[in-house]
């Protein structure tokens, strides 16, 4: 009870340090740089629409809670996740982490958006002009998870972010700070967890790109280059919190159901309910609901509505503990999401 209190002074300090960030929603959607770190990976937790983010555990951690990067049980693990977006674009992922015995556990990430490529267009060639261009967005990060007790895990990324195109880019820093609490209550298998994300200064983008050439007429200097002051964004901030309880049927049976609430600093606030059924701790099958209730038929959240999956775990069948994972995200507007993942132990 007593770290239970703790954990209850730890919130309400993010709480009071994040209040004014956490705020606006969805009327400021579109308007916040980069979005790719709202892009979810992994696809055990993706299927399961997020819900889980009180008792994750494994490199996907690393982007719904960082706190649960210490809690794996292999000292070297990888991880490679490979998720088909909409309108042609992919999102990969790809990490590495060891534990390092008290001190808790380091892990190295890469995010990388594809947004493939785009025709070059002007106002003479609204068709294009022949000429391609490959923007490139990716992530690097940096995660430091510990075990604190035998309930308390706490765990934080940074994050420096890139976003690139020809003659102009944009470089920024983010941090993530989660918290996982398990048997909350004293009940077993019980838990919460609290995250708070993509924390860090405004982007701006500069550049080449962003010079002209024009004739200043209070200037003698004539047709001389200026540069653009391009507009500086905030990050597209959350806080996240929820819960899940875990139920063993029988030897061969378990069942997991989670729930959490996301309050986005630039989109509609989304409530997850995520169920997990394993067999043997070899198959799973898996799904999850989202819904956002502030979205309407104008404005849709895209992403609402189920989501599934399922796993295999192949721990018992080979030398190393290897886990191949899917999830199938349906989205409107657009053909659903297709992820996969392969992670590996040693």
């Amino acid at each position: 009870m007593i770290h239970f209190k703790r954990l209850l002074f730890i919130l309400l300090i993010f709480a009071s340090a994040t209040m004014e960030t956490f705020g606006g929603g969805q009327n400021r959607a579109g308007t916040a740089a980069a979005p790719e770190l709202r892009i979810p990976v992994g696809s055990r937790y993706l299927a399961m629409a997020g819900a889980n983010i009180s008792s994750v555990n494994g490199l996907e951690s690393i982007y719904w809670n960082p706190a649960g990067v210490d809690a794996i049980e292999t000292s070297a693990n990888a991880i490679f996740s490979y998720r088909q977006y909409f309108a042609d674009m992919n999102m990969s992922f790809a990490a590495v982490s060891g534990r390092f015995g008290d001190l808790g556990s380091l892990g190295v990430s890469f995010r990388d958006l594809n947004i493939g490529q785009i025709n070059v267009t002007t106002m003479d060639q609204p068709d294009g002009n022949g000429q391609i261009i490959n923007p490139t967005y990716f992530i690097l990060g940096l995660t430091y998870s510990k075990q604190l007790t035998d309930r308390i895990s706490v765990g934080a990324n940074f994050n420096l972010i890139n976003e690139s195109w020809p003659g102009v880019s944009a470089t920024g820093f983010s941090v993530d700070v989660g918290v996982e609490y398990r048997n909350l209550f004293s009940v077993p298998d019980f838990d919460l967890g609290v995250v708070v994300k993509n924390l860090g200064p405004q982007m701006t983008y500069g550049g080449t790109g962003l010079w002209v050439q024009a004739n200043d007429p209070t200037s003698d200097r004539g047709t001389t280059f200026y540069e653009i002051g391009a507009q500086s964004s905030d990050l597209p901030s959350e806080i996240s919190i929820g819960l899940s309880y875990s139920r063993k049927i029988d030897e061969d049976n378990l069942v997991q159901v989670a729930a959490a609430f996301v309050n986005n600093n630039y989109a509609y606030d989304d409530y997850k309910v995520g169920l997990e059924y394993s067999f043997k701790n070899i198959i799973y099958l898996r799904g999850g609901y989202l819904f956002s209730p502030q979205a309407t038929s104008d404005t849709p959240n895209i992403f609402q509505g189920v989501s599934f999956g399922l796993g295999l775990n192949l721990k018992n069948f080979t030398d190393v503990d290897l886990s191949v994972d899917y999830a199938y995200v349906p989205m409107k507007y657009f053909p659903a999401n297709n992820a996969f993942t392969l992670r590996v132990g040693f």
